[in-house]
């Protein structure tokens, strides 16, 4: 079976919200929450992938400041290896240009939207860390 490598930033606002965006109709799961990023690249290492994805998905520049999560979700077709980074926006105001929705959501409340299975671990990572 096939491992899809992608990576996700976690980015958390002064007030502690963190950045959710909800997969549009064109993307595969759609309506799913994710943590913003994307596949990373023949030849790209995961921080230089995770900018490139949120300047092409957000239009907003990233400072990657450290790891939180590795983890695996297998689908029928394909395992999602998906590494999630917490990362600072240094530039722009986060836009929703792939995705349907943006929304800034606390720590608390992530549980109550309807997450891919593969950002699932890093919600409660976050959780059990944050709160």
């Amino acid at each position: 079976m096939k491992t899809i490598e992608v990576v996700g930033a976690v980015m958390i606002n002064e007030n502690n919200h963190i950045l959710c965006a909800l997969r549009s109709e064109t993307m595969s799961m759609a309506n799913y929450w994710e943590f913003p990023g994307g596949k990373i690249e023949k030849g790209e290492n995961m921080e230089d992938a995770l900018i490139r994805e949120i300047d092409e998905e957000l239009g907003s520049q990233i400072e990657v400041v450290e790891k939180i999560t590795d983890t695996h979700h297998q689908t029928d077709s394909v395992i999602v290896h998906l590494h999630t980074y917490l990362a600072k926006i240094i530039e722009g105001t986060p836009e929703p240009i792939e995705h349907a929705e943006l929304r800034w959501v606390p720590i608390e409340n992530l549980h109550q939207l309807n997450w891919a299975p593969a950002d699932i671990p890093t919600v409660d990572r976050l959780q059990q860390k944050m709160l």
